[in-house]
């Protein structure tokens, strides 16, 4: 594990900080916030949740096994027990310490649904999942950590049943230009510190299609990530600090948020 992706899932804790109230870790899904209103903490939450059921909505679990990669506090395996009926989940985080906290939050549901929901210790390269398992994997604003895109890859298809699905919503850069990486460091600490990797969102999808999945498709939903995430964060930061700087990557067309699905054949 990299030393940046320790220590901020680990001992600082990313989901205690206010930015994410609610604990769901990612940038929220404000197609359904009206952003001409001072925004909530309702809101904020509303839109970490909208963003799991964008992808979710994709990945299809009704009705069979899924799994999350890079599953956090495990909020969002929550969520899709509760909204999308999955006859078991399994959370994989490569984290020690937030799979504790994991299973802290969620010790009610762990006790009385032993049977649907698991959490398990391991990596998006090298899954501790059987083969042929699932039938959705999916994964939501994890995807920027992975080391390698092809090995996640070659992972989904393995433990993928025939039909199975992967959704995986995350920021890529929009193309393969050279300078991307280096301008994106110079805009946004997370780049800068390599808690965030710099690629384009075709490694992904060029991963997918390597590895035998087939229908592999990126969508942009960075319009209804970035001017969002940007008000929310107006709220504790100034213009020019770096936080504010993933809408300017947006504007400047480096970086964008994707939603890529796949199936297996």
């Amino acid at each position: 594990m990299r030393p940046a992706v320790w220590e901020t899932y680990g001992p600082a804790d990313l989901s205690s900080v206010p930015v994410f109230a609610g604990g769901f870790i990612n940038f929220g899904y404000w197609k359904s916030v009206d952003l001409g209103q001072p925004l909530s903490q309702d809101d904020r939450i509303r839109s970490e949740r909208d963003l799991y059921r964008s992808v979710l909505d994709a990945a299809a679990p009704r009705g069979g096994r899924a799994v999350e990669i890079g599953c956090g506090l495990g909020l969002g395996c929550a969520l899709a027990l509760e909204e999308y009926g999955p006859t078991r989940i399994t959370g994989v985080d490569i984290h020690p310490q937030q799979l504790q906290r994991a299973r802290e939050a969620n010790a009610g549901l762990l006790a009385a649904q032993p049977d649907r929901l698991r959490f398990a210790l391991g990596a998006a390269e090298s899954l501790p999942l059987g083969d042929v398992e699932y039938d959705c994997l999916y994964s939501v604003e994890a995807a920027q950590h992975f080391p390698d895109l092809s090995a996640f890859a070659r992972e989904a298809a393995r433990v993928l049943r025939p039909g199975g699905r992967v959704a995986v919503a995350s920021f890529f850069t929009v193309d393969d230009a050279p300078a991307h990486a280096d301008r994106l460091a110079e805009l946004l600490d997370s780049f800068a510190s390599g808690l965030d990797i710099a690629r384009p969102v075709s490694r992904l999808v060029d991963a997918l299609a390597e590895a035998g999945l087939v229908d592999v498709r990126a969508t942009s939903i960075g319009p209804q990530v970035w001017p969002g995430w940007d008000r929310w964060l107006a709220r504790l930061w100034e213009p020019g600090t770096w936080p504010r700087n993933f809408l300017t990557a947006w504007e400047q067309q480096i970086l964008d948020y994707y939603l890529v699905t796949a199936i297996r054949p």
